[in-house]
């Protein structure tokens, strides 16, 4: 039953009735054997529209130890990835590292090693960027990744970036990155040629140049090096080197005139022919997600949706990327339309002041936190890494930045796809993060959010309630960890939204649900079979953490379960409880 409207919000509960509670020693945590019923009622004046009939139960019980029946392991294994296994048992639950690690393939780290080794040093996401490469070259990295996670054990999920409304360089003259030296002369030219010219660089678009004037200053890449454009013959453009710097493959470039930015593609859409070409690919190849650049409006995420509704059986999420300033004017309507959002943070500091993208970041992250939608901070995170071995400290800061404010993954670009020490930055992000997240706790900052009410109809609400008051009983009582069971995932994203200090073990019996878990905040997936029972799942997936050394006597679980309403229990059931491991 869904209500068309709705008043009552978080504050419209209250406690009424606490039965049969001993006290709580929670110093050494040792729970008593009787269970503790919670009742909710709505305050009074709280009114919900239409003719409601509900068949909820809301309770919460804490006992001791788990069920010791000797129920066998879910079939189909245990589907946690080994690399959260080896943590787990190396630095326990306290130790899990909660914000999740994106990394861009090219061609510094395609090999079947190369991407092993990532996905040994965290990487939770690997991002194909369709602007560079041949779509057989990213089906064979593709392939190669599912092959890791079917044999051994990983759970990487793979994202497609499409290429998008943008003008950039299709050849600059080398294989790899160029130094441009100041004075130099350069044509920029949509003539397309076999082969390289010393001094021109190839575009993409063949209108690339309308509007632009002599005197108009090119821009590589957000600032990476600067040409003042000299003379124009045609759809050509003449341009001497300002400011000297670093060529990318693949570079993207804007035009500016008097300190402001020059728009010379608004007549290009937000896909293109080409991308949706890589989007058919990406729905053959079975990726998790598309990111779409240059999102200007909700529409062209609405419409993306719609398509992979009727072209996929697997469920793809669609990102977002904010990169222009069209989308900050719609950031709450494109966030609503996603799955998740990418800050771009290169492009964006094209269109709007540098000193505008700190606060722009966390605005975005804050809007996406109170949408429950996952947040990627992107750009140039450890861009010194591409050439250096070591990072910046500033660029370490601004890492330890993101994290400080809950932005649910951290993506490396070039770093990864054409640096020299992609691993080394890796690890550095995965060591700048697990910090950052340790002294959070440490100074007690990780609070629950003010939160927006998302839920429109009573069920929603229900299941909101019960992921937030979850998740303030977790770190009151300093429990260990959260177990959540979820079919879509959606549980699992609300607690999660609330950033526990608990890592969130989420099992779940759809593959899709946990590849698209990878890139939610604390949330570590683990695909199972599961029942309509749900103390047998809980009891089930207990034991089979206990085989394999992952818990032990004395950890404290918190135990979040949502079991839909079927012929044979018609009543749908949604419980918090709070184990202890005997």
């Amino acid at each position: 039953m869904v209500l068309k409207s709705m008043v009552a919000s978080a504050s419209d509960l209250s406690l009424v009735s606490v039965a049969g509670n001993p006290p709580l020693d929670l110093k050494n945590r040792v729970f008593g054997s009787r269970v503790i019923s919670l009742g909710f009622r709505f305050n009074k004046g709280s009114k919900w529209k239409g003719n409601e009939r509900f068949n909820f139960k809301v309770r919460a019980a804490v006992e001791v130890g788990v069920e010791r029946s000797k129920s066998k392991a879910l079939e189909g294994g245990f589907g946690l990835d080994v690399v959260s296994e080896a943590e787990l048992t190396v630095k326990g639950f306290a130790g899990l590292r909660k914000t999740k690690l994106v990394c861009t393939v090219g061609p510094a780290c395609s090999s079947m090693e190369d991407l092993e080794n990532l996905a040994l040093g965290g990487m939770s996401v690997a991002r194909l960027n369709m602007c560079h490469g041949t779509r057989e070259w990213h089906r064979d990295v593709i392939r190669k990744i599912k092959k890791l996670n079917e044999e051994k054990g990983f759970c990487v999920s793979v994202m497609i970036d499409t290429e998008g409304s943008q003008i950039h360089v299709v050849d600059h003259g080398a294989p790899s990155s160029v130094k441009v030296e100041e004075g130099s002369n350069w044509v920029f030219t949509a003539e397309h040629y076999e082969g390289s010219r010393p001094f021109t660089v190839q575009t993409n678009y063949r209108g690339f140049s309308e509007g632009t004037e002599v005197g108009d200053e090119l821009v590589i890449d957000g600032g990476m090096a600067c040409f003042e454009v000299t003379e124009k013959t045609g759809n050509d453009l003449h341009c001497k080197c300002i400011d000297a710097g670093l060529f990318l493959p693949g570079a993207k470039f804007s035009f500016w005139r008097d300190g402001k930015l020059v728009r010379g593609n608004n007549k290009l859409p937000t896909l293109s022919t080409k991308d949706w070409a890589d989007i058919d690919f990406g729905i053959a190849e079975g990726v998790d997600f598309f990111a779409l650049s240059f999102v200007n409006h909700a529409d062209s995420v609405k419409d993306l949706k719609m398509y992979l509704s009727t072209k996929s059986t697997k469920s793809i999420k669609v990102l977002a990327k904010i990169e222009s300033l069209e989308s900050l004017h719609k950031l709450e309507e494109i966030v609503r339309a996603s799955d998740g959002i990418m800050v771009a943070r290169g492009d964006l500091g094209v269109e709007i002041p540098l000193e505008q993208i700190p606060t722009v970041q966390e605005d975005i992250i804050y809007v996406c936190r109170q949408l429950n939608k996952p947040v990627i901070v992107a750009s140039q995170l450890l861009e010194s890494m591409v050439e250096y071995p070591t990072p910046t400290r500033a660029e370490v800061a601004d890492v330890s930045e993101a994290v400080r404010q809950y932005a649910d993954a951290l993506m490396l670009s070039g770093e990864s796809a054409i640096g020299s020490y992609g691993r080394k930055a890796l690890a550095v992000l995965d060591m700048a993060s697990s910090r950052m997240e340790s002294w959070n706790r440490a100074e007690n900052r990780q609070s629950l959010v003010s939160h927006h009410q998302l839920g429109e109809s009573l069920p929603e609400c229900i299941t909101e309630q019960i992921c937030n008051c979850a998740v303030e009983m977790a770190n009151n009582l300093g429990v260990d960890a959260i177990f959540v069971y979820t079919k879509y995932g959606h549980m699992a994203s609300l607690l999660s939204r609330n950033r526990p200090n608990p890592p969130i073990f989420a099992f779940t019996n759809d593959d899709s649900t946990r590849m698209a878990l990878t890139l939610q905040w604390g949330v570590v997936p683990i695909l199972v079979d599961l029942s309509d029972d749900a103390e047998s799942n809980i009891s089930k997936s207990v034991q089979l953490m206990k085989s394999r050394g992952l818990i032990s006597q004395g950890d404290v679980v918190l135990v979040v379960s949502d079991v839909a309403p079927t012929r044979a229990s018609p009543m749908a059931f949604q419980s918090i409880q709070v184990k202890t491991i005997i």
